[in-house]
């Protein structure tokens, strides 16, 4: 609601920059590790059918945006939003239940000690890559489309498929990783996103097929960030320490997020306005995020290639 009546610059950085990002912490978070209390042998496929969600606003909200603003303007276009929100949370409000007390131990929402331990340390670094280079392609993919000769709307509406991809990508990792191993699908899925960042992304130039093949491939298999990154972090903890170090690890993490865009900004700046040092600030990410999750399930259920781990 607060950006719905933003005018200047620095009101839209308090509200939806600020505000917005701890607001949505607040609600992601706790969300998620509840339901870690609840599920153990398919934790997975119930957290990425919960992040299905996202990818199904991802959808609608940029909808909304496009065709109603030109009619009721875009502070009623966030308000019709902001309504959709209220009403959600408050369902949320009253169907989320934990199943295990607050763990008080420690007397810290944040448990930095935590990061002692090699498999939660290693996992938190993956984490903390993947945080990195996943939304680079999700914040600019609409301005590199439109740099690339791509109509406005057409450009626009690539954030639509980008979600659409997600939805399936959030909730079918999670089915697989149930019996493959939660570690095992993630390492898969960073890896083909830094072969269709490299492979389809970079030698796109202004073939909009191509763009659009990037857009929804990436959406897909970029969807298991979301929904087994907190899987991974469960799988290295015990569940009544689950919302603690759920919070230590995505606090973490959230630098990497915090960070990567911006400079993803300052590389696009100080290339003239070429997409081409981005792009391979996100596959480079992307390789690293690879090698951190594959180490990651080194340490966390051994090296032999056939592991569940």
């Amino acid at each position: 609601m607060a950006l719905s009546l933003s005018m200047e610059y620095y009101q839209f950085i308090l509200s939806f920059g600020v505000l917005g990002g701890i607001s949505a912490s607040l609600l992601f978070h706790p969300s998620i590790a509840a339901i870690g209390h609840w599920f153990n042998e398919r934790r997975a496929l119930a957290t990425g059918i919960t992040c299905t969600a996202g990818g199904l606003g991802g959808i609608a909200f940029p909808l909304i945006i496009l065709y109603s603003a030109p009619h009721i303007g875009f502070g009623w276009s966030m308000r019709i939003i902001g309504f959709i929100c209220t009403a959600s949370c408050l369902a949320a409000c009253f169907l989320i239940e934990k199943r295990l007390p607050p763990n008080r131990s420690g007397g810290s929402w944040i448990d930095l000690k935590a990061l002692r331990d090699p498999k939660f340390g290693v996992t938190t670094l993956a984490v903390f890559c993947v945080e990195f280079a996943c939304f680079i392609p999700y914040t600019y993919i609409s301005s590199y489309a439109i740099h690339e000769g791509m109509g406005a709307e057409s450009a626009y509406l690539l954030n639509t498929l980008l979600n659409a991809g997600a939805v399936l990508g959030r909730a079918l990792p999670g089915y697989v990783a149930d019996k493959y191993g939660v570690f095992n699908i993630m390492s898969i899925t960073v890896i083909v996103c830094t072969v269709i960042i490299y492979g389809l992304w970079l030698t796109s130039g202004g073939n909009e097929a191509m763009i659009q093949a990037f857009t929804v491939l990436f959406g897909f298999w970029s969807g298991a960030a979301i929904s087994l990154t907190p899987v991974c972090i469960g799988r290295v903890s015990e569940t009544k320490d689950l919302g603690k170090r759920s919070g230590t690890a995505f606090c973490v993490s959230s630098f990497a997020g915090w960070a990567g865009i911006p400079i993803a900004g300052a590389i696009l700046e100080a290339n003239g306005g070429s997409y081409r040092g981005l792009i391979l600030l996100t596959g480079g990410f992307y390789v690293a995020t690879s090698i951190a999750f594959v180490g990651a399930r080194g340490v966390t259920g051994g090296w032999r290639l056939k592991a569940v781990v």
